[in-house]
């Protein structure tokens, strides 16, 4: 959506209020102002979209398992988990939304508190086999495919509607993306719970992405 800049006379106490507005949300004097704006008018702006989905998905999300970390905001939610590994190293789920949803919704960087070598190899190798597997079952609902980046342990992926849903309203994104982080989450401590055995470790791993599957996880 195109910003132009305008000028508007308005009371200085009105401002002090806008500029206390903005330091509690942490954001600009600007964007309160078109928010408050966009309220009265009934109008959806990105903004306003992001800030939606980012709310439905902290009231999904917070729980025993996951903390989420940041307030909702138009710049990016951070979620975490613990895994139960050796040192017990947090995964932080960093999920940063478009402001226009014309092709990408956003992206999901997924990423772990940890110096361990060991680890990031391990953490490697379970991201290629859920990519592996995600190309095998779901590519076909993305005409442009799933793009992806794994990296010294480190997972990064984009999220795009399929054609069929790309006209969801946000709490039903919300659910898709809560979802879709729930699934990545449990399979990836079923993998690390059976490590010690990696060919049952995997085995277990792709059975349950596949009990999802059947039981209809949103495709995002």
């Amino acid at each position: 959506m195109k910003k132009s800049v305008y000028s508007l006379v308005l009371s200085d106490d009105i401002i002090d209020i806008i500029d206390r507005m903005a330091y509690e949300e942490k954001t600009s004097r600007s964007a309160i102002i078109n928010n408050i704006l966009a309220d009265a008018l009934s109008f959806t702006t990105p903004e306003k979209r992001m800030y939606d989905i980012y709310e439905e998905i902290q009231s999904i999300m917070n729980g025993n398992i996951f903390q989420v970390v940041n307030q909702p905001s138009d710049a990016m939610l951070s979620i975490r988990s613990a895994l139960k590994y050796k040192y017990k190293p947090v995964i932080r789920y960093s999920l940063e939304l478009h402001r226009g949803f014309e092709k990408t919704i956003g992206q999901l960087k997924v990423s772990f508190r940890t110096q361990s070598e060991n680890l990031k190899s391990d953490l490697t190798e379970f991201l290629t086999l859920w990519a592996e597997l995600e190309n095998k079952n779901i590519v076909r609902f993305f005409p442009e495919g799933i793009h992806y980046t794994i990296e010294d342990g480190k997972f990064t992926r984009t999220f795009r509607l399929p054609e069929a849903r790309e006209h969801q309203s946000n709490a039903e994104i919300a659910k898709a993306i809560s979802e879709y982080i729930k699934m990545f989450d449990e399979i990836l401590k079923i993998y690390f719970a059976n490590i010690g055995s990696r060919r049952m470790a995997a085995e277990l791993s792709v059975n349950r992405y596949y009990e999802y599957l059947a039981n209809g996880i949103v495709i995002i």
